[in-house]
């Protein structure tokens, strides 16, 4: 895993939100709602795998520093 992706993503429009934490689980949001996904992610090189807490799978890549996924583009957020 690789520790510069750990963190805070969001869309530009902030409609959805994802916290990578450093244990390999993530817990995403979107609107106003809390957590509404949670599970497991990994990341080989610039690909990260995810695995929801209800088994559904699904991916993305980091490119120049941006989280393309799942038709989203996501931002590092301080």
């Amino acid at each position: 895993m690789t520790a510069g992706y750990i963190g805070p993503w969001i869309t530009s429009d902030s409609e959805v939100r994802q916290a990578l934490l450093p244990n390999g689980r993530y817990v995403k949001a979107r609107g106003h709602d809390g957590a509404a996904h949670q599970g497991d992610y990994w990341v080989e090189g610039t690909h990260i795998e995810y695995r929801d807490d209800s088994g559904n799978a699904y991916r993305g890549d980091f490119i120049d520093g941006v989280l393309h996924l799942g038709g989203k583009v996501m931002y590092a957020r301080d």
